[in-house]
């Protein structure tokens, strides 16, 4: 006999049950689990997601993360406890994970039903299929599994890639897109909502081709995108550089993540931990052609020049990229420091400022007409009330990006261009580089391209010449007799071609 709840219990459990069932942090908090702020930013944007109109909402989020523990485990008892009469279709990329995560979820049910409200039915109790007495169904799948006589107010997709190899077959990554697209979307209802998370490997991955959807305007969706390590406009508002979820008094993912970099190829850290998956190889630029170093050569034995592609307005879509390369002694080239950021010109001004007085750069690239309207003399006055000196050398905007390119683009393929390839920003260089000339953005390039132009007319490093006996008190000369040399070159250069 079941004993009767006093007036003060009965009300606790239904405060407890509204509680649970209005926010999905706190069932996660129920089943005993403490939502980082990753995760707290996926509940939001699911809960968000489904009182919108929006048809599929993509999260992006590396391996190890716990992201599948909000998204196939505690979100489908959350959401039929709100909405018991409904159906849900879960897809991951084999039928042993989809059972796994089905068990998972009706076990939840079957111990804590009275709390969500809801109850199993007695007709259909399987692992990866089952029902509610109010109606609702579960019915977890894996892909390429046949689903007719099924269908579904709410979708979710956990992963429809198990391995690295699965994800770069052409034919493997063909099949599972003609089966979420001719087997598994036709099983929604109209109106049914789509929440598809996963570690991206592929650029062209099922994932990938929503994204396009996305981008293209023919379904309306949002992604949120979460990399290991902070780049510009972090969706947890870190600081570039800062690692997911690093707690060494909590669950120290951090120390996890610094792991996996360290034994992980930069092609693989950037799709997968990331979330920037780039092609293999590159069209324009190869990924040979980066090649990785951790100590720069000494910086005397280094000639330093920048450029910067220049973007006017903030909220125009376009980033201001500087980038400084360094040559050493045998003409290497070094990619030394970058800065990309969407943001006024009084910001990237400072940027500039800041980067010319650590690398005393010898001169500076930017591209002819972009500046000298609103923004020069600004960027001339910062210059001199910072002591920031450095010859800026104009260059025409001919041909197109590509054609621009060239230049670089040979030096890279002749002598390869050193990186740091455990900068928080390599990863989206890497990833642009070689996405060109296809990819969204291409700021990174155009400044290289500009670099590359510079260096066409510059000297490589020089070792420093050996002391000698009959030669007393010679002094190597200082970088702002180095500065001069240059002007006076560049005047001598200009006046040859009639420019001055």
């Amino acid at each position: 006999m079941t004993a009767q709840l006093s007036p003060q219990q009965a009300a606790k459990a239904l405060l407890d049950r509204r509680k649970v069932r209005s926010s999905l942090a706190e069932w996660a908090r129920h089943k005993g689990f403490d939502p980082a702020k990753h995760h707290l930013l996926i509940i939001r944007e699911i809960e968000a997601f489904l009182n919108s109109d929006d048809e599929v909402l993509l999260l992006f989020a590396p391996p190890g993360s716990a992201k599948s523990t909000y998204v196939s485990h505690l979100l489908p008892s959350w959401y039929l406890a709100n909405h018991p009469e409904n159906s849900i279709l879960a897809a991951t990329h084999s039928v042993e994970f989809a059972d796994r995560w089905g068990r998972r979820v009706r076990n939840d049910i079957d111990l804590d039903g009275k709390l969500l409200g809801i109850a199993l039915s007695d007709e259909s109790r399987a692992a990866g299929r089952w029902s509610l007495a109010r109606g609702g169904e579960y019915y977890a799948v894996g892909a390429g599994t046949g689903i007719s006589g099924y269908r579904a107010d709410l979708a979710i997709i956990d992963d429809l890639f198990g391995s690295r190899e699965d994800a770069y077959s052409d034919t493997v990554r063909a099949k599972r897109w003609e089966w979420y697209t001719h087997d598994f979307s036709p099983r929604l209802k109209p109106g049914a909502k789509r929440v598809v998370m996963n570690t991206r490997w592929h650029e062209e991955d099922v994932a990938g081709r929503i994204l396009e959807q996305i981008e293209a305007g023919t379904i309306k969706g949002k992604v949120i995108s979460i990399p290991a390590v902070a780049e510009e406009n972090d969706p947890l508002g870190r600081e570039p550089g800062e690692y997911l979820w690093d707690d060494p008094d909590g669950y120290d993912y951090g120390s996890f993540l610094r792991e996996r970099q360290r034994e992980t190829s930069p092609m693989m850290w950037a799709a997968l931990y990331q979330q920037r998956p780039a092609p293999e190889e590159g069209d324009y630029f190869r990924v040979d052609w980066l090649k990785p170093y951790e100590k720069l050569p000494p910086k005397d034995q280094l000639r330093t020049y920048g450029a910067s592609d220049y973007a006017v307005t903030a909220d125009g879509g376009d980033y201001t990229v500087h980038v400084v390369v360094g040559l050493d002694p045998e003409n290497r080239m070094y990619l030394l420091d970058l800065w990309r950021k969407q943001s006024t010109p009084d910001v990237w001004i400072e940027a500039f400022c800041d980067l010319v007085k650590r690398w005393k750069p010898l001169g500076w690239a930017e591209e002819q007409g972009q500046i000298r309207s609103g923004v020069g003399p600004f960027l001339d006055r910062r210059q001199r009330e910072r002591g920031a000196y450095v010859f800026r050398e104009r260059f025409p905007t001919r041909g197109d990006k590509a054609v621009r390119a060239q230049s670089i683009r040979g030096r890279m393929a002749l002598d390869g261009l050193y990186v740091p390839t455990s900068a928080s920003w390599y990863s989206a260089f890497r990833s642009e580089l070689l996405s060109f000339p296809a990819g969204k953005h291409d700021d990174q390039v155009d400044a290289l391209g500009l670099v590359g132009q510079l260096l066409d007319q510059m000297v490589k490093g020089s070792k420093p010449k050996p002391a000698d006996s009959r030669i007393m008190n010679t002094q190597q000369p200082t970088w702002n007799e180095l500065f001069k040399r240059h002007v006076r070159k560049m005047r001598q250069m200009r006046e040859m071609e009639g420019e001055l």
